[in-house]
């Protein structure tokens, strides 16, 4: 299962982290890992084009970590509408992404 959990202070997004596969199918035929990873390359890489300094990421043993991330409109919208993509992934797939 791919774990998402998104930390929020003062109402800002401030961290999400990715962790694990999907599980649905076999790594490279997945489209539940395969939708997701496009939703948070999309999203990153969109903010980015923007503004380099929005946030900072980096890929980990078993996941994707995006921290630092800036409080102005654009990059707070952008992230907000990953999560809402991210969960309406997870409601037509929960036993194979979890998002809290």
């Amino acid at each position: 299962m791919i774990k998402v959990n998104v930390y929020k202070k003062d109402n800002q997004y401030t961290k999400i982290t990715f962790n694990g596969h999907a599980m649905f199918a076999s790594r490279g035929k997945d489209i539940v890992c395969s939708a997701a990873s496009s939703i948070l390359t999309t999203t990153v890489n969109g903010i980015i084009r923007f503004d380099k300094g929005s946030l900072s990421y980096k890929m980990e043993k078993d996941g994707f970590v995006i921290e630092n991330i800036k409080t102005d409109k654009t990059t707070q919208t952008l992230i907000e509408n990953m999560v809402e993509l991210l969960k309406e992934l997870e409601s037509e797939y929960p036993t194979n992404i979890e998002v809290k």
